[in-house]
């Protein structure tokens, strides 16, 4: 009997043991997902609960969610032994494999900025929407809020749905907006970047809607710490932001069980070959979603379009053939920018996101960096198909390598 292992029971754990489940001879692999605990939270769900999602609605048992035949252990996971095909777990339990799946996620850790987590105004004034605890706090937050100075501030790249904070932004002044208060309410954009994301064209367009909804920008925003006592947010080069309501996200990085056991790079992160997603020094291990150094977005979009891709390249890993897949860094996002609208994003790792249509099945094409209602509609209708057809490992109608069909290349 073959052994698989698989570390992390999210997107891209429970996609790949429900895909491989079904792949694999029955026979002769044993399938066993370990996480340590059993709840699956769907993360797109954490941007709307402060606004009007119900909490309970992102919230899932992870045992309901995998196909029968795949073992759930429940346990926090504390160090990769290679040389031995061991995990060990924190409780001292060992357990063996053949061939190991890490698909353990990033994290947020407020605990890397001074006085973020260590903070007297942590979860009061300053808050983060990128945990379940964070976003319920800051529900709080904003009901309580009437008026003053609103920052929303990425700490530093990369971090998990780099678009989020964008959608914030856009989300946060539309609610002033319907409350009628928006012009008590200054909102200002804080991020490490030269502009308002990571590539030209896209960059153009989002610093184009900021401006357009009277959201500042502040680029180049490098942080040294949060100053409570003043309410002030401080850049190394001694520039500082003023805030009623800080809403940042905090550094991204890979679990820690990652770093005690010599697999990851300085954040945390498994370096893999970017197209295979196999380890770089073990070739038994492959890395899936957030887990992975890979040189694209850390978004739902690319644990789906990666695994996709891996099932078959493992298989043949198994069986001592040549890979047969590469992955492109394919990476498909909905940006909600307020008004009932979102934009769409849809990119790889050697095209940026360009204008002009994305062509969608049966519901026909969506437009590529402008808003629209349809946009919007998909994204919502997004949380249906997570929870029935992504994880369970049902085929979607989107393929997992990029398209150039509709896009526009940008003028010289």
């Amino acid at each position: 009997m073959n052994t698989l292992l698989i570390l992390g029971a999210g997107t891209a754990g429970t996609m790949a043991a429900n895909h491989l489940r079904s792949t694999l001879d029955k026979d002769a692999w044993s399938i066993t997902v370990v996480d340590q605990d059993t709840e699956h939270r769907y993360q797109p769900g954490y941007l709307f609960i402060p606004f009007w999602m119900k909490p309970e609605r992102v919230v899932k048992d992870r045992r309901d969610l995998i196909h029968d035949g795949i073992e759930f252990v429940e346990a926090g996971i504390a160090r990769v032994h290679r040389e031995d095909r061991q995990v060990e777990l924190v409780d001292g339990r060992r357990l063996s494999y053949d061939w190991l799946v890490i698909a353990s996620g990033t994290r947020p850790d407020p605990t890397l900025v001074e006085g973020m987590a260590d903070g007297s105004l942590w979860r009061d004034k300053v808050h983060e929407f990128y945990t379940y605890e964070g976003s319920v706090a800051l529900k709080k937050s904003l009901a309580e809020f009437t008026g003053g100075r609103i920052l929303v501030h990425i700490t530093e790249m990369p971090i998990k749905c780099p678009v989020a904070p964008l959608e914030f932004a856009f989300l946060v002044e539309d609610h002033f907006r319907k409350q009628g208060i928006r012009h008590k309410v200054d909102i200002t954009y804080v991020t490490p970047l030269d502009g308002a994301f990571t590539k030209p064209v896209a960059s153009e367009e989002l610093g184009g809607l900021l401006k357009d909804r009277s959201i500042r920008l502040a680029p180049d925003f490098a942080v040294e710490r949060i100053d409570n006592e003043g309410q002030k947010l401080v850049a190394y080069d001694g520039r500082e932001l003023p805030f009623d309501l800080l809403v940042t996200i905090p550094p991204n990085v890979g679990q820690q069980f990652i770093m005690d056991s010599g697999l990851g790079n300085d954040a945390g992160f498994v370096p893999v070959d970017k197209h295979t997603l196999r380890s770089v020094v073990d070739e038994r291990i492959f890395v899936l979603g957030d887990a992975s150094d890979i040189p694209t977005s850390k978004a739902g979009s690319v644990a789906h379009f990666a695994t996709e891709e891996f099932i078959d390249n493992f298989v043949a890993a198994t069986e001592g053939r040549e890979l047969p897949n590469s992955f492109d860094g394919h990476a498909n996002c909905f940006i909600e920018s307020g008004r009932g609208q979102a934009m769409l994003l849809d990119f790889n790792y050697d095209t940026q996101p360009l204008k002009g249509s994305f062509p969608v099945p049966i519901a026909g094409p969506m437009t590529l960096l402008k808003p629209s209602r349809v946009n919007h509609l998909g994204k919502l209708a997004f949380e249906q198909i997570y929870w029935k057809m992504l994880l369970p490992g049902h085929k979607l109608p989107v393929t997992s390598h990029m398209s150039m069909a509709g896009k526009r290349q940008p003028k010289e």
